[in-house]
């Protein structure tokens, strides 16, 4: 533990603890989401998607590096389970039960909605009182924001590609 990292930060290290577990947790379980939906997809365009999904994965598991150093940095403890993980996310898992294409590029853009979200907030609770994460949680946050624009335009090529089809 960085006891003079904690001292910046003051009274808030609780609050702030709470949020980086929060996106700890999220960025797991967006990893497993990810992973598991490159190996089982099905449909149009399922090797391009794949492969975003599998580069999406290894970016959410490099975030929560970054979240858990942070965490550390400031004398937490990361979620120690899975199971915390499901607990203490805001970002609900969407398994690929149905692994149809679009089923998962929509799970996964409303994942990246949810990951904005939670990196704003995590930025809107830091802002001149803990600058590290503030600027840990903004590098995160562009790149989540890149995320969510690759899969809509999946999306969106993936809904050209069908109605073109269906003509």
């Amino acid at each position: 533990m960085g006891s003079r990292a904690r001292e910046i930060v003051g009274e808030n290290v609780d609050v702030i603890l709470k949020l980086l577990n929060q996106a700890y947790a999220s960025e797991w379980l967006a990893y497993y989401q990810y992973w598991l939906g490159a190996k089982l997809i099905k449909g149009p365009m399922k090797d391009a998607v794949a492969a975003e999904l599998n580069l999406h994965a290894t970016e959410e598991l490099s975030h929560a590096v970054l979240v858990a150093n942070r965490i550390i940095q400031l004398g937490g403890t990361p979620v120690l389970t899975p199971e915390g993980w499901a607990e203490e996310s805001p970002c609900k898992y969407e398994s690929p039960a149905d692994p149809y294409v679009a089923v998962l590029l929509d799970q996964n853009i409303e994942g990246e909605q949810c990951a904005i979200s939670t990196y704003k907030g995590l930025m809107d609770a830091t802002k001149d009182i803990d600058m590290v994460t503030y600027n840990m949680a903004l590098s995160i946050l562009e790149q989540e924001i890149e995320h969510e624009e690759d899969l809509q335009s999946l999306r969106e090529d993936l809904d050209l590609m069908v109605q073109r089809g269906s003509k």
